[in-house]
């Protein structure tokens, strides 16, 4: 689990809620800081893995325990 400056907790939360709240953070924040976002919808991985690849926020890391999905994402 990679260190984190910023958390966004998107439990509960549908597609695209999770990923506007990622993007919402990012503005926030400073090149090279990471931000961990939670999430449960089950199309997440999908929405991050795209937004990342287009964005070049890099993510870092993803898990996912029972429902709940926990990524990474370092702001480029």
């Amino acid at each position: 689990m990679p260190a984190f400056d910023y958390d966004v907790d998107a439990s509960g939360l549908n597609c695209p809620l999770p990923l506007l709240r990622l993007k919402k953070a990012l503005i926030t924040m400073s090149s090279g800081e990471v931000v961990r976002v939670i999430a449960t919808d089950p199309a997440a991985h999908l929405d991050f893995g795209v937004f990342s690849e287009q964005s070049g926020n890099r993510l870092l890391e993803s898990s996912k325990n029972g429902d709940q999905q926990v990524f990474y994402f370092q702001k480029k």
